[in-house]
């Protein structure tokens, strides 16, 4: 006997899945910002040159990028309570994802700040710019009009990766899918839809990421 789909049950349940997308989209914009935040200090943190700060950043992002994220939410979620630290889901899952995405942001910004040329540097304490003027106006903005299509593409991966935190109980979009297949036992056509609204949410971000790129962080057209 052949299947029969039905996406009767995917329309029925439609204001969920939407909430789902918002909610996705929530956890991880709040990802991003706290991504970016740890990315830019670990890139500051190591241009200090001070060589305990240097360790401390090289060793997180070598323990953040050579671990399982799977790993990582479950210890954040289920290992942190016994040091008495207990967060809920939805901010275990943030942290999460944060983290995750600030050892990435970390060497997608450094490779853009070590692109900038020293004479440029120089160039700027011959103009009298204080350290944190250089840093600001001649390195960073320059460094993230370099690197910010990476930045995007690994923002944008982690708004995918963050489907997988629905194993310590945050809810988002898949969540809800497999609440919603649990209960209609339509696998097919919630999965084929879940497939979509992620498609369309990463384009939705590409969008927004090359919207941000052109009127900030390109150079004037003459």
């Amino acid at each position: 006997m052949s299947y029969q789909f039905d996406f009767g049950v995917v329309l029925a349940a439609w204001p969920d899945l939407l909430r789902g997308c918002l909610l996705t989209l929530s956890i991880s914009f709040q990802a991003m910002l706290l991504g970016l935040a740890i990315g830019l200090a670990c890139v500051i943190l190591r241009r200090t040159g001070y060589a305990p700060a240097i360790f401390a950043v090289k060793t997180f992002v070598e323990i953040i990028r050579n671990t399982p994220f799977l790993v990582q939410a479950f210890f954040i979620f289920l290992g942190l309570p016994s040091l008495g630290i207990r967060l809920s889901p939805d901010v275990a899952a943030i942290l999460a994802l944060g983290l995750n995405g600030g050892a990435y942001a970390t060497e997608i910004i450094r490779s853009g700040v070590d692109s900038i040329h020293k004479g440029q540097i120089e160039a700027g304490y011959a103009l009298g710019l204080k350290p944190l003027q250089i840093f600001r106006h001649i390195i960073l903005v320059p460094a993230l009009r370099i690197c910010f299509p990476a930045l995007g593409s690994q923002f944008i991966l982690l708004m995918l990766t963050s489907s997988i935190v629905a194993s310590i109980s945050a809810v988002e979009l898949t969540t809800i899918g497999q609440l919603l297949e649990t209960t209609t036992f339509r696998s097919f056509e919630i999965y084929l839809t879940l497939t979509g609204l992620y498609l369309a949410m990463s384009a939705l971000l590409a969008a927004l990421f090359a919207t941000i790129e052109r009127l900030f962080l390109s150079y004037p057209v003459r």
